[in-house]
């Protein structure tokens, strides 16, 4: 051993040797399993070309998929009290909030703009499953029913993306409030003839479901997404019975009357864009 085999050879090598792969570069269909390229989930708007699995889409590339570009503009949604039943678990309520804003860039799990679709205009409002799994807090609460009023206020169709594990357990019967809450907003859209459309994605499940999330005009849902208000294992100890496959999947609502279609991310715009030129004359 001497200077060249334990100075020089290892310069050399970390110089020319293999660099390691950042893990970001792939990600794991969780339908099939493959290995995925991010930039090529990200062309196809985070659908498997394997097995058109859908993966969960954030905010800012749902708008690009559906919205006309140079169209949107965001709706300021009003601030809430944070806390008010200073709620601790694992860790303080505050600690969690400043995590999730932390990581996603949100101040809540619920965001709205206005902008166009193929020509026609919309209100839309937007959850964001990585902010506290998409949960139904006040702040979301709130958000939702100044969106739903700024469509009525316009005339305008008023649509909601939810992807969302329920209420926020954080905050107790101030969350479950806000079902009631956002039942009352959507009435009122009904009375104004206003077009309410819900496209359910992965997950649409709890309160979220039992409130505001089927009470559309018309139920979009994307392929394979859950949607159901307790989850499957709960039911099926509480029943003691054997749920059918496929339960609580979109395909299976379709076929129980639940949804009224499935439209894969990629037919989205153009399903929209008919719906609202047929729908908007109606109403």
């Amino acid at each position: 051993m001497n200077w060249l085999t334990n100075f020089v050879r290892p310069k050399i090598s970390s110089l020319v040797g293999k660099r390691e792969v950042p893990d970001n570069l792939w990600k794991q269909c969780p339908g099939c399993e493959q290995m995925l390229f991010h930039k090529e989930l990200e062309a196809s708007f985070n659908v498997c070309s394997r097995c058109g699995h859908h993966l969960k889409l954030e905010t800012n590339q749902r708008i690009a998929l559906l919205f006309d570009q140079n169209t949107t503009h965001p709706i300021s949604l009003p601030r809430t009290p944070q806390d008010l039943l200073k709620f601790k678990d694992t860790k303080r309520y505050t600690e969690r909030l400043k995590l999730a804003r932390h990581t996603t860039g949100q101040q809540d799990a619920l965001s709205a703009i206005e902008g166009n679709i193929g020509g026609h205009p919309v209100v839309a409002a937007f959850f964001d499953f990585a902010f506290m799994g998409g949960s139904m807090g006040t702040a979301v609460g709130e958000g939702l029913v100044h969106a739903m009023n700024v469509a009525l206020q316009q005339k305008v169709p008023f649509m909601v993306i939810p992807s969302s594990g329920g209420a926020r357990m954080q905050e107790g019967i101030l969350s479950l409030m806000q079902m009631p809450k956002t039942v009352a907003a959507v009435s009122r859209l009904k009375r104004a003839r206003v077009l309410y459309i819900v496209l359910l994605s992965d997950p649409t499940t709890g309160g979220v479901l039992a409130s505001f999330a089927t009470l559309g005009d018309i139920h979009i849902a994307e392929p394979g997404a859950i949607i159901g208000f307790a989850g499957a294992r709960v039911i099926q100890e509480t029943i003691r019975h054997q749920l059918p496959d496929g339960f609580q999947r979109s395909e299976y609502l379709l076929d129980h009357g639940m949804v009224d279609m499935i439209v894969p991310r990629a037919q989205q715009k153009e399903v929209l864009t008919r719906l609202l030129g047929l729908l908007r004359k109606s109403h």
